[in-house]
C-alpha cells in the first residue's frame, strides 16, 4: 500500500489547520502528563510496592492484594454502604437537574430565568468544606437553627451529623443543593438546540404545553441524558470522598465507611500503597464494565452511545 498521498494530505491538513492543532494541544498534554502516564502506578497493585526500591524493584504478588480485600470483614459493608450511596445518586439526584432544566426552559421571564439560574449556579462553586460548614451550623445540636424550630415546636432535638438513619438523607440533599444547578447546564444548552418548528407544528395539531414537553422537548433530549447517564455510571462507585470524610464519624461509621475513604485510610494514614491501588483499580474496573455494558444497552435500544 503507497502511504505517500495519504501523508501529503495529512501533511497539508496540518499546515492549513495548524493554528488549530496548536490549540489542542494544551487539552492533549493534560490528558497525556496526569491522566495516562500515571497509569504506570497501576503496577503496584500486583506488588508488594516499597517507595525506597520503586515500580522495577518491588515484588510482584499479583492478586494477593484483591483476594485480601475480598476477605476482609468490612467488605460486605464498604460495598452495601457504596452502593446505596451510588443507587440513590442515580435515582433520586440524577433526574433533578433534567427536571430543574425542564422547568427553567418553560419559563417566559428570561430576567427571571437567568435569576434563578445565578442562583442555583452559585453553590457549586463552594468547597465541600463550606457546604459541610453550612450544614453543620444549621443542623448541629447545640445552637443549630433547625435543632432550636425542632425545640420550639416540641419535637426535640435530632442529632442529625451522628445519627445513621439521617447520614445518607443530609448526604444526598448536599449533593443536590450544590450540584443540580450545575449539572442542568447541559440539558439547558440541549434544550436550546430543539427546533422551534416542532413547537410550532405541535401546536398546529393542538398539543397543549404538557403534551409538547412530553412528545417534543423530552424525546429532543433524550440522547443527551442517556449519554449523560452512560458517563455517570463509569464514576458509579465514587461517592465523593471529601464530602463522605467530612460527614464521617464515629457514631455514624455504620453507614458512612465508603469504598473511597477506605482506600484513603489503608493508604495516606497507614502507607499501605499496593493495597489500596488494588482496591482502587477494582473500583475502575467496575466503572469501565458499567460503561461498556450500558453503552451496548443504549445501542440495542436505538439511543446514540458514547462511542
Amino acid at each position: 500500500m503507497n502511504y505517500s498521498p495519504l501523508l501529503r494530505r495529512w501533511s497539508k491538513m496540518m499546515v492549513r489547520d495548524r493554528w488549530l492543532y496548536f490549540m489542542l494541544l494544551p487539552g492533549l498534554l493534560y490528558f497525556l502528563i496526569f491522566k495516562y502516564v500515571p497509569m504506570w502506578g497501576v503496577l503496584i497493585a500486583f506488588q508488594n510496592y516499597q517507595p525506597f526500591l520503586g515500580i522495577s524493584g518491588s515484588e510482584w504478588v499479583g492478586f494477593d492484594h484483591f483476594i485480601r480485600f475480598f476477605s476482609e470483614p468490612t467488605f460486605m459493608m464498604l460495598m452495601k454502604n457504596t452502593l446505596i450511596l451510588a443507587l440513590w445518586n442515580i435515582v433520586l439526584f440524577f433526574p433533578v437537574p433534567i427536571i430543574v432544566a425542564l422547568l427553567l426552559n418553560e419559563l417566559r421571564l428570561q430576567s427571571a430565568k437567568r435569576l434563578i439560574q445565578t442562583l442555583i449556579y452559585i453553590p457549586h462553586f463552594m468547597s465541600w468544606v463550606i457546604v459541610v460548614g453550612i450544614i453543620y451550623i444549621f443542623f448541629n445540636t447545640e445552637s443549630g437553627i433547625v435543632n432550636v424550630l425542632l425545640q420550639d415546636a416540641g419535637i426535640g432535638k435530632i442529632n442529625f451529623l451522628a445519627s445513621e438513619k439521617w447520614f445518607r438523607p443530609m448526604v444526598l440533599g448536599e449533593v443536590m443543593w450544590k450540584e443540580t444547578g450545575w449539572s442542568t447546564i447541559i440539558y439547558l444548552a440541549a434544550l436550546a438546540g430543539v427546533d422551534v418548528q416542532l413547537y410550532e407544528a405541535a401546536k398546529i395539531d393542538g398539543a397543549n404545553r404538557w403534551q409538547q414537553l412530553w412528545h417534543v422537548t423530552i424525546p429532543a433530549i433524550l440522547n443527551t441524558v442517556v449519554i449523560l447517564l452512560i458517563l455517570r455510571l463509569g464514576n458509579f462507585l465514587d461517592t465523593g470522598f471529601e464530602q463522605i470524610f467530612l460527614m464521617l464519624n464515629a457514631l455514624n461509621r455504620g453507614v458512612a465507611e465508603v469504598i473511597d475513604t477506605y482506600v484513603y485510610t489503608a493508604g495516606i494514614t497507614q502507607g499501605q500503597f499496593s493495597y489500596s491501588t488494588a482496591v482502587g483499580l477494582f473500583k475502575s474496573v467496575i466503572g469501565l464494565m458499567l460503561i461498556v455494558g450500558a453503552n451496548r444497552l443504549a445501542k440495542k435500544f436505538n439511543h446514540e452511545g458514547i462511542y
